[in-house]
C-alpha cells in the first residue's frame, strides 16, 4: 500500500445517519451526514456541501436507490447551482444495508494515496464484490427482485420465510429443510441488520454455507422496509473487509485521464461529470472527429459552458 496520503481526503457522504456504518479499521474516515436533504432549505444544503468541497476539494455522495425523490432533485440541484464537477452522485443498484457497506469501504480508501477519481471509480469496482440480501417475511410487495407467482402466493401462508439476493445475482429462496442461496467464491465477512424478524436462518444456517470469516451487527437502516418491500426483514451484506485487499483490488486496474474533465479514473465512465470514453469512427469524420478536438482542446479546463453541456446530455 502506498505511503503517501492525502493532506485533504475525499469525503465520502451519506444521505443518512444509519447509512454511516462504525469504522472497520483504525484507518477509515468518518463520512459526512446529509441529514434531511430532502427537507432542509435549500440554502442550507448548498452551504453544506460547499463547505465541504472547500475543505475536502472533492465529495462523492453514495446513496440508495430507494431515497425519496425530492433528495435525488435536491442533490442534482445543489450540484448543479455550485457549477462544479467535484461533487459525484454515486447510487448503486445495491439495497440500503449495501449502501452502507460500500460508503465504508470507500471511506477506507479515502485514506491512501488514490486520487478523487479513482477513489469515485473504486465504486463501480468494489460493488461486484458485494453479496446483499435479505430474509423477508413476506415477497408480496418485494419489486426488486423476480417473484414468480408461486412465491407470491406462499407469501400469503402464516410463518413462511424468504431467502433473497439483491445482487449480484438475483436469487429467492421459501426457507425450508434444503433452502441454500449460493455465495460468493472468495473470503468475505458478514453484516447483519436484524430488523422485525429474527436472524436465525441467516446468523445459523447461511453465514456458515457461505463461510463468512466474520460475523457483526448493526442497525437496520431505515429505508430497508421501503426498499425491500416489507418491515418483517432480516437485511444481510457480505463484504471485502480488508483495506489491503480494497486496496489492491483497486490499484489493479488501469488508470486512465477521463478525456472530459481530465482527472484520473479507472473503469469506462467518470463519475464526477459522466463521461464515457468517445467512440472514434474509422473514417474520421462526421460527428466522432469532433471527439479528438474535445479530448485534446478541452482536457484539462474545460469551459463552463462545456460543462453544462455534459450535464444536460448525461443527466
Amino acid at each position: 500500500m502506498g505511503d503517501g496520503e492525502p493532506r485533504v481526503p475525499t469525503a465520502i457522504a451519506v444521505t443518512s445517519a444509519d447509512l454511516a456504518l462504525p469504522p472497520q479499521d483504525e484507518r477509515t474516515l468518518p463520512a459526512a451526514v446529509l441529514q434531511d436533504v430532502g427537507r432542509r432549505p435549500l440554502e442550507q444544503v448548498l452551504t453544506e456541501l460547499q463547505t465541504l468541497v472547500d475543505q475536502c476539494g472533492h465529495v462523492i455522495v453514495v446513496c440508495s436507490q430507494a431515497v425519496p425523490a425530492s433528495v435525488e432533485r435536491r442533490l442534482h440541484t445543489v450540484r448543479a447551482l455550485l457549477e462544479t464537477d467535484r461533487i459525484a452522485l454515486f447510487r448503486p443498484p445495491l439495497p440500503p444495508l449495501g449502501i452502507a457497506v460500500l460508503a465504508r469501504q470507500l471511506r477506507q480508501l479515502a485514506s491512501c494515496d488514490l486520487g478523487a477519481g479513482v477513489l469515485a471509480s473504486a465504486g463501480r469496482l468494489l460493488t461486484h464484490y458485494i453479496h446483499a440480501g435479505a430474509l423477508l417475511g413476506s415477497v408480496a410487495r418485494l419489486d426488486r427482485v423476480p417473484v414468480d407467482l408461486k412465491a407470491h402466493a406462499r407469501s400469503w401462508v402464516p410463518g413462511s420465510q424468504f431467502g433473497v439476493v439483491a445482487h449480484p445475482e438475483p436469487q429467492l429462496v421459501r426457507i425450508g429443510p434444503e433452502a441454500a442461496l449460493p455465495g460468493p467464491e472468495f473470503g468475505t465477512s458478514l453484516l447483519v441488520a436484524k430488523g422485525q424478524l429474527p436472524s436465525d436462518w441467516v446468523t445459523g444456517t447461511l453465514a456458515p454455507s457461505w463461510r463468512v470469516q466474520g460475523l457483526r451487527e448493526t442497525a437496520l437502516p431505515a429505508e430497508s422496509a421501503d426498499w425491500w418491500g416489507t418491515g418483517r426483514l432480516t437485511e444481510f451484506c457480505a463484504y471485502l473487509p480488508d483495506l489491503s485487499v480494497l486496496y489492491q483490488l483497486v490499484t489493479s486496474v488501469r488508470q486512465s485521464a477521463c478525456h472530459w474533465c481530465g482527472i484520473d479514473v479507472i473503469g469506462d465512465r467518470c463519475v464526477f461529470c459522466s463521461a464515457t470514453p468517445p467512440v472514434y469512427d474509422g473514417g474520421g469524420g462526421g460527428a466522432a472527429g469532433s471527439a479528438p478536438e474535445r479530448a485534446l482542446g478541452h482536457r484539462r479546463d474545460p469551459a463552463l459552458g462545456r460543462r453544462r453541456e455534459r450535464r444536460a446530455l448525461t443527466g
